[in-house]
């Protein structure tokens, strides 16, 4: 009886792991963005405003990342929480070179998170990697 496990086995831990810290990496953030949306505004006041964005928006944005953090964190509904916050960062990226912010700390950020969100989710779900073979 082999009591320790084949390279493959601790390859494919530690891969589920740095997916799991990247997906946390990602759900944090987004937490974080949304509570201050919801219960600090002021605080983004200014970036709203030379995004172009109403503060009043500030109550509909901040719950939409919250509930797009909350369907990423969940298993069962992860692809579909994925989705969606690479629609909110891609927006978030829009806004950026809509006012000239091309590679800007917020834009890159974004782009990292969108980036992170998709490796988090590839390393931790068996069914991403089915479909989309990268490493063999």
């Amino acid at each position: 009886m082999n009591l320790h496990p084949g390279p493959e086995a601790v390859t494919l831990h530690c891969t589920l792991w740095a997916g799991r810290i990247m997906s946390a990496i990602v759900v944090i953030a987004l937490v974080a963005d949304g509570t201050i949306q919801l219960f600090a505004p002021a605080q983004i006041a200014s970036m709203l405003r030379e995004t172009g964005f109403a503060m009043d928006l500030t109550r509909i944005v901040g719950p939409i990342i919250l509930a797009c953090a909350a369907l990423y964190a969940i298993p069962a509904t992860a692809v579909l929480g994925a989705i969606l916050v690479t629609g909110f960062l891609g927006g978030a990226i829009c806004a950026h070179v809509r006012i000239g912010e091309v590679g800007s700390p917020a834009e890159i950020m974004s782009l990292l998170l969108g980036v992170m969100t998709w490796g988090g989710l590839y390393a931790r779900d068996p069914r991403i990697r089915a479909i989309l073979p990268l490493i063999r």
